[in-house]
C-alpha cells in the first residue's frame, strides 16, 4: 500500500485576468497559502503556461518547475482537456467546439484536428521535460449524439465510431509511450469514453495500449448513477489520475438523469463543493489506499452554489483530512509468534 499524495488543485477553473489568478507565480503563491502541495496545469492557458515552449525548451520547463517549487509546489500533471476534445468532434458540435481552437483553424475541422493532434504531441514532450508520468485529457466524441437515440441506430454505427476514435488516438498514444507518459482519459459525459463499457471498447481497439489509462472523477458517476466505488475495484490498475470532486443526484417527479435542459442550480444532478454532495469520500480514499494508488488527490472545483475561492480553501483542508497515511505494519503484529514450520504442522494436525 502507498499513501496518496496531496492535496493538489486543478487550476483551470481559477485562472483569470485578475491577480492573483493571471500568472503562474501569483496563482502558485495563492494555492500554496491555502495548503496545496501540487497543481495540475491547464496547457491551453497562456497566462499560466506555454505548452509549445515547454515541449521544445528544457530551460523553460525547468523555470516553470522552479517557479512553483519556490512556493513549495509540484506539478502533478498537465491537462489537454480542450485539445483532446478536438481530436474527435461530431459535425453537430463543430461550431460549439471551434472556440477551443485558435482562429486560424476555426471553421476548418480537418485543420482543427491536426492542430489538436500536434498539441497532444507537444504535451507528451512537455510532460517528459517536466518529469511527469501522467497526463490528463478528453477522448473527444463521434458517437455521443447517438447515446440514447430515436430513431434506432443503424447497425454498426457505434462500432465504426470507436474504430475511427482508436485510429486517431493510437499514433498519439505511441508518442506518449516514447515519452514515458500515460494519457489518462477523463471518463465524462459528452465524451465517447463516458463509462467502463465505452472505455473497454476503446481499449480493445488500441490493443490494450499500456498508455491508455483513466482519469477518475466520482462526480460524473454520481450524475449518471454508476457505482463509483465498484468502478475503482474494477479499474484500479488503469487509474492514473484522481480528480476529487463532489456531486449530488436529486431526482424528482419532473426530472432525472436526462434533466440537462435546466441551469446547473435546477438540475437533478449537479456538481457541489467537497463535502456538500453525496460522494462517500471516506470509502473512496480507503479504496485508493487499499490499492496503493501512487498519484495525487487533485481538487477539481465545480459547484452550482458556492464561491470558487471558498471551495478552494475548504477543498485543501478536506483532502488533507481524508488522505489515509497507510500503515507500515499490520495492527496485530504485536501478537506475532514468529515462523515455526513444525508448530504450524502441529496446529494443523499434519
Amino acid at each position: 500500500m502507498k499513501t496518496i499524495k496531496g492535496p493538489a488543485i486543478f487550476l483551470a477553473q481559477f485562472a483569470g485576468d485578475e491577480a492573483p489568478f493571471n500568472s503562474l507565480d501569483e496563482i502558485g503563491k495563492w494555492a500554496a497559502r491555502l495548503g496545496y502541495k501540487g497543481v495540475q496545469l491547464p496547457s491551453w492557458d497562456g497566462r499560466l503556461f506555454d505548452l509549445k515552449q515547454a515541449a521544445e525548451s528544457q530551460t523553460y520547463a525547468d523555470e516553470v518547475k522552479g517557479k512553483l517549487a519556490s512556493h513549495g509546489l509540484e506539478i502533478t500533471e498537465l491537462s489537454t482537456h480542450l485539445q483532446g476534445q478536438l481530436v474527435a468532434v461530431h459535425p453537430a458540435y463543430d461550431d460549439a467546439f471551434d472556440g477551443f481552437a485558435p482562429e486560424s483553424v476555426r471553421r476548418n475541422p480537418a485543420a482543427r484536428q491536426q492542430w489538436a493532434v500536434q498539441q497532444l504531441k507537444y504535451a507528451a514532450q512537455a510532460s517528459r521535460r517536466l518529469g511527469l508520468s501522467a497526463h490528463a485529457s478528453f477522448s473527444g466524441a463521434l458517437a455521443w449524439p447517438y447515446v440514447y437515440p430515436w430513431p434506432q441506430r443503424p447497425a454498426g454505427l457505434v462500432e465504426a465510431a470507436f474504430d475511427e476514435l482508436a485510429k486517431r488516438w493510437k499514433p498519439i498514444l505511441d508518442v506518449f509511450d516514447e515519452a514515458g507518459v500515460d494519457i489518462c482519459y477523463e471518463i465524462h459525459p459528452g465524451e465517447d469514453l463516458h463509462d467502463g463499457v465505452s472505455y473497454e471498447m476503446f481499449l480493445e481497439r488500441v490493443g490494450d495500449h499500456p498508455r491508455a489509462r483513466l482519469l477518475y472523477d466520482p462526480s460524473h458517476f454520481v450524475l449518471q448513477q454508476l457505482d463509483y466505488l465498484d468502478y475503482v475495484d474494477i479499474y484500479h490498475e488503469r487509474i492514473g489520475i484522481f480528480h476529487v470532486k463532489d456531486a449530488e443526484f436529486r431526482p424528482t417527479g419532473r426530472q432525472g438523469v436526462y434533466g440537462g435542459y435546466q441551469g446547473w442550480v435546477d438540475r437533478a444532478g449537479r456538481f457541489r463543493s467537497l463535502g456538500d454532495g453525496q460522494v462517500d469520500f471516506p470509502a473512496l480514499f480507503s479504496k485508493f489506499a487499499q490499492y496503493g494508488f501512487e498519484g495525487w488527490a487533485v481538487l477539481e472545483w465545480e459547484c452550482a452554489l458556492k464561491h470558487p475561492e471558498d471551495g478552494a480553501a475548504e477543498g485543501a483542508r478536506f483532502i488533507a483530512d481524508h488522505i489515509i497515511r497507510v500503515a507500515e505494519r499490520a495492527f496485530d503484529d504485536f501478537a506475532a509468534s514468529g515462523v515455526d514450520d513444525a508448530a504450524n504442522r502441529r496446529m494443523l494436525g499434519i
